[in-house]
């Protein structure tokens, strides 16, 4: 008989140990913070997704993240970020427990479990960071894509089977790969075309998808034309 699965490790019980913990429902498109205003809190996404974006000074916008439930958003205000480095908006409907920065804080020198827990994520996050930085230095926009929808469907997550993507538009993958929504729309045409994803109401992302990330050249295609097919 296989021994049971280990719970998720839930940080709240921990940090509410030292200090009020407020959960809130925010509703879709909504912010949860913006670029350049205080950062005085971190949060904890319990359910939902919300997209992480910056402004350039050129007014150029670009989406580094999407947070899922489970994630962490505006934690640099516990390494001394006095202003927000970018903005949080809800895809979905999300339900969001603000962390004080004092509480947290003192939750990471008194409680060695969270701590770790912390530290473990912070390090996750900083090695998924380097491998987008080196995937917009050196892949094309088709396996940037690629990978994007396997992260978005948690291909290689042990504990996670998912393959379905939530509510995500292309305009959003667009910037979220540094390329224009034209060209995204052709690539999941040709994705679909190829049997590597496929739409039934949800975009489900097959394990095959992954070739496209490994291989030198693409399945069968080339970049293509810049117009998309209908």
């Amino acid at each position: 008989m296989p021994p049971p699965e280990m719970p998720a490790f839930d940080p709240l019980p921990h940090i509410q140990k030292y200090g009020v913990v407020v959960s809130s429902r925010i509703e879709e498109r909504q912010t949860v913070f913006a670029q350049g205003t205080t950062a005085d809190c971190m949060y904890y996404l319990q359910q939902g997704q919300i997209q992480l974006t910056v402004v350039s000074m050129q007014g150029k916008e670009a989406v580094i993240a999407i947070a899922e439930a489970g994630d962490f958003c505006g934690e640099g205000c516990l390494v001394g970020e006095p202003r927000r480095m970018s903005t949080a908006t809800t895809l979905t409907a999300c339900v969001v427990a603000r962390l004080e920065k004092a509480v947290v804080l003192r939750a990471i020198h008194d409680d060695p479990g969270f701590s770790e827990y912390l530290l473990s994520y912070v390090l996750k996050r900083t090695a998924r960071l380097t491998d987008t930085l080196i995937d917009q230095l050196f892949n094309s926009s088709e396996k940037r894509l690629a990978r994007i929808l396997l992260l978005l469907a948690h291909y290689g997550k042990e504990d996670r089977t998912e393959t379905v993507i939530g509510k995500i538009d292309q305009e959003t993958l667009a910037q979220m790969i540094g390329a224009t929504r034209t060209r995204v729309n052709f690539f999941m045409n040709k994705f679909r075309r190829l049997g590597l994803i496929e739409y039934n109401g949800k975009l489900h992302v097959n394990s095959s998808l992954l070739r496209v990330v490994l291989q030198d050249q693409s399945p069968t295609d080339s970049d293509g034309p810049g117009e998309p097919p209908h």
